[in-house]
């Protein structure tokens, strides 16, 4: 069971330092829509560690809305940069668009979509977690 826990921690880790390694060294300065996401990722790093050092098996209750919040935003903020007619209905209207892409690795891969997988790995990682802790039960 602690393997999926530590499977979602290791992900939030790496996803909360990507974002701090594009604004802080790279100098990508982060739309709205980055925001919301580093708002409900960054969180999930503290969460995560205390459960791994707790062995808290329980705390997919608790990740399962960021992640799964996150992972709508993210997918929202990537079609808006990868689908054309979608930029018409985005919300970021001040400061940074949020069809920027400060990368577009292989034409495709941007800092939204790194957040999606992050948290398309974590939500994955809490419902393996949910499901051997209810088979552990019976």
């Amino acid at each position: 069971m602690s393997k999926y826990l530590g499977i979602a921690w290791i992900a939030a880790i790496f996803s909360m330092s990507g974002s701090l390694f594009f604004s802080e060294v790279m100098n990508f300065v982060p739309c709205t829509l980055c925001w919301y996401q580093r708002i409900l990722m960054y969180p999930l790093v503290f969460i995560l560690g205390v459960a791994v050092y707790k062995r808290d098996f329980r705390v997919y209750r608790y990740v399962m809305p960021l992640s799964g919040i996150g992972m709508l935003i993210s997918l929202y903020h990537y079609s808006i940069q990868k689908i054309p007619f979608m930029r018409e209905v985005q919300i970021c209207k001040s400061g940074i668009p949020c069809t920027e892409q400060y990368i577009n690795w292989l034409g495709f891969i941007t800092i939204p979509l790194l957040a999606l997988v992050g948290f398309i790995i974590i939500t994955v990682s809490m419902f393996l977690l949910r499901k051997q802790f209810k088979k552990s039960m019976h």
